[in-house]
C-alpha cells in the first residue's frame, strides 16, 4: 500500500494544490491527507474512492499506482472486441458444457444473431 500514498501526494501535485485545499474537498482535515501521504494511516475504501472520484482516476489507479490490467478495454470503445469475446466465451462454454463442435457453433452463430439485433435496435 506504499502506492497509496505516492498516488495522493503525485496527484495532488500534479493538480497543484495544497494538503489543506485537498483535505477540504473530501471533507476531512488537513492532519488526515498528511497521514496518508506520510503512510501513517490510509484511507478506508469509501474514501479511496471518493479521492479517485475527485482526481478522476480508479481506485485500482490509488491503490496500484497505475492501471493494474493491461486487458481492460471499454465496449462502447471497442465493440469490435467485446464482439468477438463473446463469440469465443460462446463457443468454448457450449464446447464444454455439450462436449460438440457443433453446439459451439450454433451457440457462436445465435452470438452473431444478438449482435444483429443489437446493431439493428442502436
Amino acid at each position: 500500500m506504499n502506492e497509496v500514498k505516492q498516488s495522493i501526494r503525485q496527484l495532488r501535485k500534479a493538480k497543484g494544490i495544497s494538503q489543506e485545499q485537498l483535505a477540504e474537498q473530501l471533507h476531512v482535515t488537513r492532519q488526515a491527507v498528511s497521514n496518508w501521504e506520510n503512510g501513517k494511516t490510509q484511507p478506508d475504501i469509501e474514501m479511496l474512492s471518493q479521492i479517485a472520484e475527485y482526481f478522476d482516476v480508479s481506485v485500482e489507479r490509488l491503490i496500484y499506482g497505475k492501471e493494474k490490467s493491461k486487458w481492460h478495454f471499454s465496449v462502447q470503445a471497442h465493440p469490435e472486441k467485446a464482439i468477438e469475446l463473446g463469440m469465443i466465451i460462446a463457443a468454448v462454454i457450449s464446447y464444454v458444457e455439450w462436449r460438440s463442435v457443433g453446439w459451439a457453433i450454433l451457440h457462436g452463430l445465435l452470438n452473431w444473431g444478438y449482435i444483429l439485433y443489437y446493431i439493428i435496435r442502436y
